[in-house]
């Protein structure tokens, strides 16, 4: 049974929850702890690293986007989770930096969009925006794409209306992290175009944690005997959740027994 779900996005970056929605529906399906884990960005309505709301714990966590090195030159970007985020200043100003670049080039994307299909999108660049708003507001206008085909179409990687972003090398988002979190850990090691060299970053930046549990799991060849062997191996943490950029909790995320086991390394929470 899932009581802890360590893998949610808001409104603060490219999910639909509101912190408040977020918090009732934590609350509807029955978990005792939830995650806001928002794309480069720590949630500014979060008081502390760990928040208890009426017998619910709160965590303020950060997904943060990294570009590792490799040695010819083919790097690959993965995600960290950063759990119990203390109010540091160097990790605030490089989320600072990199929504500065997300406007910027949410900016360049929707302008590409509507010069392409003729359209206005009715949307504004900001602090948090992603590919998915920018889909959505495709979907929803007069365009001939859905949200999937905005993406295969238009603004995935090889479409043309694409704007690379900026992000952290690996070694300066692991010091920031370890700096600023509790918890460090690797986000859905399978959905990389690498998993094992994925993989290898927990031990080679010895990372406490890597995600095991999400939904979308099988459908990218996970192999949780591997996952689960390196965590016996290098004493990791097994983190899980929904990945929530919809209005859905539960879908995966941690027993009460696992979820023990990381609230034991968070800060104690404050009501």
């Amino acid at each position: 049974m899932v009581v802890a779900d360590l893998h949610a996005h808001t409104t603060v970056s490219d999910g639909t929850f509101t912190l408040e929605t977020l918090v009732s529906t934590a609350r509807t399906v029955g978990l005792d702890a939830v995650a806001v884990t928002d794309h480069d960005r720590i949630h500014p309505e979060l008081e502390a690293p760990v928040v208890d709301r009426d017998g619910l714990t709160v965590v303020r966590g950060i997904e943060l986007r990294v570009e590792t090195n490799a040695g010819d030159g083919g790097g690959e970007r993965v995600d960290l989770l950063g759990y119990g985020v203390d109010d540091d200043p160097h990790l605030r100003a490089e989320c600072d930096r990199l929504q500065a670049d997300r406007r910027e080039r949410g900016r360049r994307i929707i302008e590409r969009v509507e010069d392409r299909l003729g359209v206005d999108l009715g949307l504004e660049p900001r602090a948090g925006l992603g590919r998915p708003h920018i889909a959505r507001a495709i979907d929803e206008s007069d365009a001939d794409y859905d949200y999937e085909g905005a993406f295969r179409d238009l603004i995935g990687s090889d479409g043309p209306c694409y704007v690379p972003r900026a992000v952290t090398p690996v070694e300066r988002g692991v010091d920031l992290l370890r700096d600023a979190c509790a918890v460090v850990g690797l986000a859905h090691p399978f959905r990389y175009g690498d998993p094992s060299r994925a993989l290898e970053l927990c031990v080679e930046h010895d990372l406490d944690a890597v995600e095991r549990f999400y939904p979308y799991a099988d459908a990218v060849a996970d192999d949780p005997e591997t996952v689960e062997e390196l965590a016996r191996e290098h004493d990791l943490l097994l983190t899980g959740g929904t990945d929530a950029h919809g209005e859905e909790l539960a879908v995966d995320g941690l027993d009460a027994r696992r979820w023990n086991a990381v609230r034991e390394r968070l800060p104690e929470a404050r009501g």
